[in-house]
């Protein structure tokens, strides 16, 4: 079992800036000593053969074939504005130049 000293807890409660009493500091050891242990057995289990992984299955991506789709010809678009000038929508100017 991993052993975590009184003064380590106190010591991490201070740079957590949280303020424990003596008997909670008591506890923290115990519990964070079984918080250690769980994380020594973690490391047992990881071998050199084992690949790292961030999901259990594997994930891929499934995406669609990036074809064009019909759509208005550029004249078929401009037939129903109100203006168009040099092939493309006019549109009032709402920014100056000062």
């Amino acid at each position: 079992m991993s052993t975590i000293s009184r003064d380590q807890v106190a010591h991490l409660a201070m740079l957590a800036r949280i303020d424990l009493s003596e008997t909670e500091l008591d506890a923290m050891a115990g519990e964070l000593a079984v918080i250690l242990d769980a994380f020594a057995k973690v490391g047992e289990l990881a071998d050199v053969d084992v690949p790292g992984m961030s999901h259990p299955l594997p994930l891929t991506d499934v995406y669609r074939a990036d074809t064009p789709a019909p759509g208005l010809t550029q004249e078929a678009a401009l037939a129903a504005a109100p203006e168009a000038e040099d092939g493309r929508f006019a549109v009032p100017r709402i920014l100056t130049e000062d």
